[in-house]
């Protein structure tokens, strides 16, 4: 715990309570935005975060914000998280997509047995963790765990992890028995980075190949998805906070759409800079007279408000719920997950429209929204982003059929 504390008071006192400590991450991150902004072509450039950036999101505390209090974290609620993922993303998304997946994985490694959470922090409770959980790892059963091997994609932030998070399903015990999808936790010395993030968008995400050949993975160290999905994990035994009794798919799949709200609020605060001066070649008229631009730029502060909004009451639910030991029923849960995913959708839209109305000048790499552009359109391609099926899913529960979502 203490290296937590020595790294957010390099950058801001501590103040007892965590609603100051709240205020005081919150405040860090907005303090960040300018930063991050003119960091913001190094960090494409270099395909990954600077070294500054990390550094300065280490000591600013942010990976701790959902971090276990045992193993140096905060243990604050998600609601706290999500505004400063949001805030990092109007300067970079790709900064801000980074700390939200990496510093989920700190909330996931307290679900898995503490003997993993020890492994990975007892020498640096630093020690950050990347992921890739599509499910495409060969298992086989040997005594005491298991060997993995397979090649996994989108691992965002990898160069900058020690450890990853990766997809597989086991083989069932019985012939009977549903699938066993699990996370498998790898140390760096098991796995090779093929650095292939060769994209429009989100360059500076880092999201390269991981390869495992053959590496052994000791039971204790994989997570069973329908334990997230009951919220019985094994780390539920040792860290008991409400915070680590929130379904897995719930917070992770915020983690890759909230950076888009903030990347859209971003783009908002450029427009009102770029289009309250400019005047068309043509016509010589001032945009900021358009009636067009003006819709556009009402309609997009809209989305960030109304998306703002839904993330918070439904965080407020869950925590709700929790505290109050009546679990969300799985309605809610179908609903909340399409929540997540149309986000992105809500916010490419609103994109769209801004960017349109700058002109034939918005195409220029150089134009001040067009990496929002790009990074927002990269943003929606992720699985998780993608609304019809969870929309469908949410459409069919409500008209009396099954769920055929487990990943709530």
């Amino acid at each position: 715990m203490n290296t937590a504390i020595n790294s957010l008071s390099e950058s801001a006192p501590i103040i007892a309570g965590a609603e100051q400590l709240a205020a005081s991450l919150l405040q860090a991150a907005r303090d960040m935005v300018p930063t991050l902004r003119e960091r913001a072509s190094e960090c494409e450039a270099l395909g990954k975060l600077p070294e500054a950036t990390v550094e300065d999101f280490q000591r600013a505390g942010f990976f701790r914000i959902c971090q276990p209090a045992r193993w140096g974290g905060f243990e604050l609620d998600p609601q706290v998280f999500f505004d400063v993922q949001m805030t990092l993303a109007e300067g970079c998304m790709s900064s801000a997509w980074v700390l939200g997946v990496v510093a989920i994985h700190n909330w996931q490694l307290a679900l898995f047995d503490d003997r993993a959470a020890a492994e990975v922090w007892s020498d640096d409770d630093s020690v950050l963790i990347s992921s890739s959980y599509m499910p495409v790892g060969k298992v086989t059963r040997v005594e005491g765990g298991f060997q993995l091997s397979g090649r996994w994609g989108f691992s965002s932030g990898s160069k900058h992890c020690q450890w990853a998070f990766l997809g597989a399903v086991c083989p069932p015990l019985d012939s009977s028995d549903p699938p066993d999808m699990r996370t498998f936790l790898v140390p760096l010395a098991d796995y090779t980075i093929e650095e292939n993030w060769d994209v429009m968008g989100l360059q500076g995400t880092g999201s390269h190949d991981i390869i495992v050949n053959d590496a052994f993975v000791p039971e204790y160290r994989t997570h069973k998805a329908l334990d997230g999905l009951n919220c019985s994990s094994p780390g539920n035994q040792v860290n008991e906070a409400a915070l680590f009794q929130i379904p897995f798919g719930q917070i992770f799949v915020r983690a890759v759409s909230s950076s888009s709200i903030g990347a859209l609020q971003g783009a908002i605060d450029c427009y009102r800079q770029v289009m309250g001066v400019r005047v068309g070649i043509n016509d010589g008229k001032r945009a900021a007279e358009d009636p067009v631009a003006q819709q556009a730029l009402a309609d997009a502060a809209i989305v960030v408000d109304q998306q703002k909004l839904v993330l918070h009451r439904n965080f407020d639910r869950m925590m709700e719920a929790v505290r109050s030991n009546q679990p969300l029923t799985m309605d809610e849960r179908v609903k909340m997950r399409y929540d997540s995913a149309a986000v992105s959708d809500a916010c490419v839209s609103a994109m769209d429209n801004l960017l349109g109305c700058c002109g034939a000048s918005g195409m220029f790499l150089s134009h001040p929204l067009n990496r929002y552009f790009r990074d927002l359109h990269s943003g929606r391609g992720h699985v998780a982003n993608t609304p019809g099926k969870y929309g469908r899913n949410h459409g069919a529960v409500m008209l009396g059929l099954e769920n055929g979502d487990f990943f709530l």
